[in-house]
């Protein structure tokens, strides 16, 4: 949902394969993205768009995704409940392994 809300109009397939791959360094299918697009839309959290063909795509039309009301307010609990995780972590050296 991340990558949906950070490419904004050109979220689609292609581009959230490379957006995880150029930033978080994961490497998925198509497919597995396409899947996964397709099950945050059944819950109400992105919502999907047919673009019309274009030559570069050999007259196949984009599949592009957009985040929901319900889909940005999913991440903004994701990520507070991320930073309360964090908090109380305030040296990470103190946790080396012995």
């Amino acid at each position: 949902m991340l990558a949906v809300a950070r490419l904004g109009d050109e979220a689609y397939g292609g581009a959230v394969q490379r957006m995880l791959e150029e930033t978080a360094g994961r490497s998925a299918s198509i497919a597995t993205i396409y899947v996964t697009l397709v099950r945050l839309e059944k819950k109400g959290y992105v919502r999907s768009r047919k673009e019309g063909p274009t030559p570069v795509r050999g007259g196949k039309g984009k599949r592009c995704f957009r985040l929901t009301p319900k889909g940005v307010e999913a991440l903004k609990e994701s990520r507070a409940a991320l930073e309360r995780m964090w908090r109380p972590v305030s040296r990470l050296e103190e946790f080396k392994a012995r």
